[in-house]
């Protein structure tokens, strides 16, 4: 009995042991890394979707009703999808506007953030043919005319269409050439900042084709080292305007498919300007037309003729900081348009009649709408997600088109998001929230599951394996009398009695969040793992974060890095009165804008953090790109005081800890000028500090090989080092 007993008391130490994380599974293994809901697509009808199935050991892509769940039919089998003899991956697919192709892609290679260029096809369904999209190079951004005959797509810095029955491409434009025409394709700055690539558009009726046209002629070169064994390093150089720099010239053509000819659009006689968007409005004759000052603080809408290209302001949207550009702009009908825009210091969607005449403001409150999700014209309902539930949550809302009749759709807190089918009878639902992976759900517009897509099972019981810390939510306020909301995440086996060093990590540039009610995998796994060692890890959003309304995120204009960095070393004392911290071992990190944060921290904030890892910084806003930086502080010679009261080169005499900097020498954003500048200021007035450059690696410094493990085994290193 007594061998018996012992043997039953180790069975639950041995099942139940806890493993510790590694920064191999969270960078090699991924062991923290979410699935989505991936081959998952509904139909155009809005009533049946297809999703990938393996069937005998193959990808193959199946209809489903929606109702009822039941298999309607196999539509694609990947051993049907070859060319040249080879097989195409099947779960890159996208349909055409009638369903009867796919497009496909192979080869894939990015060239900036968002400009992926590949090898393209088409593969007829019902045939079975498969055909290249074009063999004379590869093709970025290709997009179906609405008719499912013709597709644009720009090649070399030239904008082409091909008409998929008779195989015929067309050159739209002829004079695009690198570093100096683009077509079609945004310059690096409106891709980085404008978050778009893509700049043409179909009309309805497939026979117009709107683009941009980028003239980079002017704008300066920035040059980057590559280093590849060769016996001189290659050289990449591209465009990139800095602060108060000359951008590319913009223009807007329309060209005629059926006409064959190009119109240029009036856009006005200001071409020190940005063109952020271009859609065409129901009428397939009339073109919109986002055009915004230098400034960033006067945003016109023009509606401009397709034929002869004249174009009319009919709503203007001005402000005394900046205005955001979204893609929020919702056509009702021919009768008017949705948009949004923060007019009562919140951000909220408007109803206005086709001439620009604001019918009335939908959504009011003292709360940000986040996203706007569509708007069903059958029952006048419009869909968003706000912050109405606090700035670390979203919720989705609907809301009739007079601003009546608003609902909660979304029942749990968390961040939840809603993608509308076409009729608006279902949608497919994402939500997590801070301790929990997500959920994929396709429901129906009463809020009743029809599919669990994915539940991320696996990773919930993956979990279990690791003794985890949660993440909690708490608010404080400054001595100004500021709120800041933050989360904190305590040590394994947390003793309240005892006294913990503190890992501050942050971003706090305008308009982000880090203090969200999200599953973040790799944050929440990195956090645990120094949770593991000993480490109080604590995040904070200061003033100019997002959510909270207007005037909470416009108050850093106009002086950048000032009350960020006031308001995080307002978070360094409060830590410090916390009983179980030891204020004299508080720590900062931080990556681009937090990386500028963590150096100001180190600088500005030397007498209350011991040691910052600052990670692809910017130094001085001047080596900056224009549009980020003019948006927030205007130019330069405008502001001296912004750009240089808030540097951290100008501070480097105040540090007294330890300092990490960290850079990818082939960063395309964030150049490596800036941690050059900060390191001489900082060998000038003999500051020791620690460094490393990272060959070839960009912003993210991440790729196939190096998955940013390198990078955080010489933070976790210098971590338990120094602090």
């Amino acid at each position: 009995m007594k061998k018996l007993i012992l043997v039953i008391a180790l069975i639950p130490t041995l099942f139940f042991a806890q493993q510790k994380i590694t920064l191999e599974d969270i960078w090699i293994k991924r062991v923290f890394l979410p699935k989505e809901a991936d081959g998952f697509n509904v139909m155009n009808d809005g009533l049946h979707y297809v999703d990938i199935e393996q069937i005998a050991g193959q990808n193959v892509l199946c209809q489903y009703e929606i109702k009822s769940g039941k298999k309607i039919k196999e539509l694609v089998n990947a051993s049907d999808i070859k060319f040249n003899n080879k097989t195409l991956d099947l779960t890159t697919y996208q349909f055409s506007p009638n369903e009867d192709k796919l497009l496909l892609f192979e080869a894939k290679e990015n060239v900036y953030r968002r400009s992926p260029k590949a090898n393209y096809f088409i593969y007829d369904i019902a045939t079975k043919k498969i055909v290249e999209l074009c063999d004379k190079g590869k093709q970025f951004f290709p997009l179906f005319a609405p008719d499912g005959i013709q597709i644009a797509f720009v090649r070399e810095n030239n904008l082409y269409i091909k008409n998929l029955n008779t195989g015929l491409e067309v050159a739209v434009t002829t004079d695009g050439e690198y570093n100096k025409i683009k077509n079609g394709w945004g310059d690096w700055v409106y891709e980085e900042e404008f978050s778009k690539a893509d700049y043409f558009d179909w009309s309805s009726n497939s026979q117009y084709l709107a683009y941009v046209k980028f003239d980079e002629t002017t704008v300066k070169e920035y040059s980057m080292d590559t280093y590849n064994g060769n016996l001189y390093p290659d050289k990449v150089t591209f465009k990139y305007p800095k602060a108060g720099e000359d951008n590319s010239k913009v223009s807007v053509h329309v060209y005629d498919v059926i006409g064959v000819k190009t119109t240029t659009v009036d856009i006005g006689s200001d071409n020190d300007i940005y063109i952020p968007r271009i859609q065409f409005t129901n009428n397939p004759l009339v073109l919109a037309v986002q055009r915004l000052n230098r400034l960033q603080n006067k945003l016109d809408l023009i509606f401009a003729d397709a034929i002869g290209g004249k174009g009319i302001s009919v709503f203007t949207n001005e402000a005394k900081t900046y205005i955001d550009i979204t893609d929020d702009l919702t056509f009702v009908g021919n009768k008017g348009f949705i948009i949004s825009h923060e007019g009562d210091n919140y951000n909220h969607l408007y109803y206005y009649d086709i001439t620009g005449k604001l019918i009335n403001q939908i959504t009011k409150g003292n709360w940000d709408v986040d996203e706007f999700k569509g708007f069903d014209e059958v029952t006048n309902t419009l869909y968003y997600t706000s912050t109405e539930n606090g700035a670390i949550n979203r919720d989705v809302y609907s809301i009739k088109l007079n601003g009546k009749d608003k609902k909660r759709l979304s029942p749990k807190d968390g961040f939840n998001n809603f993608d509308f089918t076409n009729g608006y009878k279902y949608y497919v639902s994402e939500y997590s929230n801070a301790n929990t992976p997500p959920v994929f759900e396709l429901c129906d517009i009463k809020g009743t599951t029809i599919k669990v897509l994915q539940d991320n099972a696996d990773l919930k019981n993956r979990l279990k394996n690791y003794n985890l810390s949660p993440r909690t939510f708490f608010k404080f306020k400054t001595s100004e009398g500021i709120e800041l909301n933050g989360f904190m995440q305590k040590p394994h086996n947390f003793d309240s009695t005892k006294k913990y060093p503190v890992y501050m990590y942050a971003y706090n540039g305008p308009g982000s969040n880090e203090c969200n009610n999200t599953y973040d995998s790799y944050e929440y796994a990195w956090h645990n793992l120094l949770n593991q060692e000993g480490y109080v890890v604590v995040c904070v959003d200061g003033r100019g974060t997002m959510g909270r309304g207007r005037e909470f995120k416009h108050s850093t204009y106009m002086q950048l890095g000032k009350l960020e960095t006031i308001d995080q070393i307002e978070t360094a004392k409060y830590l410090g009165s916390l009983s179980y911290v030891d204020k004299t071992r508080i720590g900062f990190q931080g990556w681009s804008y937090g990386g500028y944060m963590a150096a100001l921290m180190i600088s500005k904030g030397a007498d209350v953090i011991k040691a910052a890892i600052s990670v692809a910084p910017v130094t001085n806003w001047k080596y900056y790109d224009n549009i980020y930086t003019e948006r927030f502080l205007r130019k330069p010679q405008d502001n001296k005081s912004g750009y240089e009261d808030n540097s951290p080169t100008n501070f480097v005499k105040n540090i007294k800890g330890k300092f990490l900097l960290i850079h990818g020498a082939a960063d395309d954003n964030v150049h490596l000028q800036n941690s050059m500048e900060l390191a001489a200021a900082m060998v000038k007035n003999n500051i020791q500090f620690d460094f490393m450059v990272y060959p070839n690696k960009n912003h993210g410094i991440s790729d196939a090989v190096t998955k940013r493990l390198h990078v955080y085994t010489k933070i976790l290193k210098f971590v338990k080092e120094n602090l």
